[in-house]
């Protein structure tokens, strides 16, 4: 794999692949299992990650970032999400908070929500609802214009780094009658008078991701802290999700590598028959289509990435790259236990994990139903 690398990535690339790799085995990986069990984000090794630069890798150099691309961020958040993709998961939770702020805020709101993450904060986008995930056209938290102030009520659900966030990209209807055309977005701090987070979830995987409710009871926020104009959120939040989709499938790559890699090792020395089980048929049947999986799943990873990097958002394409990847994810994951056998079922290796990791790949940022639906009506149009 790493030949292939060296064929198609710059040098700077490949060295931002080797820091980005050291990093996340000498830091992240001694405290994946003890996380996991507990449910906890690691503080500690985020704080060395904003320390060396990783959290403002990827924003805007005018605003204080590195401005590296797409094509950079995959390839070091795929090293990342080889250890842990919670981890990455989480603490790159800022770059997407920010994004509707990049796309359609003042100079001044993006200054100032780049500020929080520059600290060392981390920001988070409050876009799913109790009773609107997939439809989030059907948006309850309310925003009323009160004077030179907007008062906001509702509850957002699932937001990853909720607990831990200092700032949201807050998505809430300033005229339910309107639908689609009253969403408007809004940036909320998490300070203010009225903003609480629920408990974080006891989730099945990405235990290192931290997720909860956000719950805004008469939080007044000033008029300045609309994004964009009224209205325009749904949009704003579609456009979002249009960029992220396709790049965020570098955990499912990622994961997928890391279950590849542990099967390979495990059927070489395993041995049966008097032979090491990669000299089965059978087993390399199943690898090979594991390789045959991530390989398709990077390439179209990187596209998405090539395209974002040339101002390309396309929703057809990331639609078709996040339900691919995290599809083959979840089989790749399924096939490493498959391999490992018992040992593969047991919390002792490394696998059961990938495997709970890989199956929110298919549900987060609209399911893979919903994504199919998407595409259908792409070529339907």
């Amino acid at each position: 794999m790493e030949q292939f690398h060296e064929k198609i990535l710059t040098s700077e690339q490949l060295d931002l692949q080797a820091f980005a790799r050291d990093f996340a085995e000498k830091e992240v990986a001694p405290v994946v299992r003890e996380c996991d069990e507990k449910g906890e984000f690691p503080m500690a090794v985020f704080k060395k990650f904003c320390e060396v630069g990783f959290n403002t890798m990827f924003l805007p150099e005018a605003l204080g970032g590195q401005g590296l691309g797409a094509m950079d961020m995959v390839v070091v958040h795929e090293e990342f999400a080889k250890v842990d993709a919670g981890f990455i998961t989480s603490a790159t939770c800022g770059e997407f908070g920010i994004e509707p702020i990049l796309m359609a805020g003042t100079d001044e709101q993006k200054q100032y929500y780049m500020d929080f993450i520059l600290q060392g904060g981390l920001g988070a986008f409050a876009l799913t609802e109790p009773n609107s995930g997939s439809d989030a056209s059907a948006t309850k938290t309310i925003a009323v214009k009160d004077g030179a102030d907007y008062v906001l009520n509702g509850r957002k659900c699932f937001i990853t780094s909720g607990p831990i966030a200092d700032v949201y990209s807050i998505f809430a209807t300033v005229d339910p009658a309107a639908g689609v055309k009253g969403i408007s977005c809004f940036i909320v701090e998490r300070d203010r008078p009225g903003v609480s987070v629920g408990r974080d979830e006891d989730k099945m995987g990405l235990r290192l991701s931290c997720t909860s409710d956000v719950v805004l009871e008469d939080v007044r926020i000033p008029a300045k802290n609309l994004v964009g104009a009224e209205g325009k959120g749904f949009g704003l939040a579609m456009k979002c999700l249009d960029r992220s989709r396709g790049v965020n499938s570098y955990a499912g790559v990622g994961i997928a590598q890391r279950a590849l890699d542990e099967a390979v090792a495990y059927a070489k020395q395993r041995k049966t028959f008097g032979k090491p089980i990669i000299g089965h048929q059978m087993v390399q049947s199943i690898l090979a289509d594991m390789q045959i999986g991530v390989t398709a799943g990077r390439a179209l990873l990187w596209q998405c990435a090539q395209m974002v990097d040339r101002g390309v958002y396309d929703t057809k394409l990331g639609s078709a790259a996040k339900t691919f990847i995290s599809d083959m994810a979840m089989r790749v994951t399924t096939d490493a236990v498959q391999i490992l056998g018992g040992y593969g079922y047991s919390r002792e290796y490394p696998v059961e994990k990938l495997m709970r990791d890989a199956k929110i790949q298919q549900i987060f940022e609209g399911t893979n139903q919903i994504q199919r639906m998407v595409i259908a009506g792409a070529l339907a149009r």
